[in-house]
């Protein structure tokens, strides 16, 4: 994912540019990190070099992404507090066990890892069950999810429910992009929401709840996907790691596809047995 490059103006403005994308005055986020607005002023404009705990405690306070938090603390002249690791290096070797212990034990029901530009860093055999006919362009590593959900060549014509589907995957990655400012999610952004729909699909609205008052059979909006004549219903669930130390694990999510109603979860058992 793209880090916030640090500017020669120092750690002031990168806080106040967090402050203002988070819509808070700076009494507001004095009162939340135990400080003075003056202070807060004084660091916003340079009159004040602040310690690395409280760009630490402020970052918190503001929801600034682990990878910015590091940005922040090398504008003011600090050392990173985050590694930055790749997945396959020897000390992330217990992470790598426990995701694939997950991603099997989930089976026959589909999971995948995603990291911060939803690049798939694995999958289970249940996402290869979706996956089934797709073109090899979309296959071909590194696999995007967002790209694989809706390319015209993708999942999306299968998908029946699609407007209301890909509403749901905008404005998730709309969410995000509130929380950060990585210029390749934004990139990616703009090249799925640019995607035309399906012939079927063009013109029907996106709302994400139920229509005409209509109440939804579904405990949560379900993916519903044709696969090979047969309807599938899915619900997403997505986790995340809690108090991450490492800018990769920071950005690593974990969505797991729950079947929404007993048919799809009797196939997938056919599946696999």
């Amino acid at each position: 994912m793209t880090t916030i490059a640090a500017t020669g103006a120092g750690v002031g403005p990168l806080l106040r540019g967090w402050r203002e994308r988070r819509r808070l005055s700076q009494l507001e986020l004095a009162l939340r990190a135990d400080s003075s607005a003056r202070h807060i002023s004084f660091v916003e404009t340079g009159r004040a070099r602040p310690s690395e705990e409280m760009i630490l405690r402020l970052a918190g306070h503001l929801e600034v992404p682990v990878r910015e938090q590091n940005v922040l603390l090398l504008a003011a002249g600090y050392a990173p507090r985050f590694t930055e690791s790749t997945l396959d290096e020897p000390r992330l070797g217990a992470l790598r066990e426990g995701i694939e212990q997950l991603l099997g034990g989930y089976e026959p029901y589909p999971a995948l890892v995603v990291d911060g530009t939803y690049t798939v860093v694995a999958a289970n055999g249940g996402i290869g069950v979706l996956l089934a006919g797709l073109p090899d362009h979309l296959l071909t590593p590194p696999m995007n999810a967002m790209r694989i959900t809706l390319h015209p060549e993708g999942l999306a014509p299968r998908i029946l429910n699609l407007p209301r589907w890909r509403g749901h995957l905008l404005a998730q990655m709309r969410r995000q992009l509130a929380l950060s400012r990585s210029e390749s999610l934004r990139a990616l952004y703009e090249e799925v929401s640019g995607y035309p729909l399906p012939e079927a699909a063009e013109g029907v609205t996106a709302p994400v709840g139920p229509e005409d008052g209509d109440v939804c059979p579904f405990f949560a909006l379900p993916m519903r996907i044709d696969h090979d004549g047969r309807v599938l219903s899915f619900v997403s669930s997505i986790s995340t790691f809690n108090t991450p130390m490492d800018v990769t694990v920071s950005e690593l999510a974990i969505e797991t596809l729950l079947p929404a109603d007993p048919a799809t979860a009797a196939y997938l058992r056919s599946l696999a047995g």
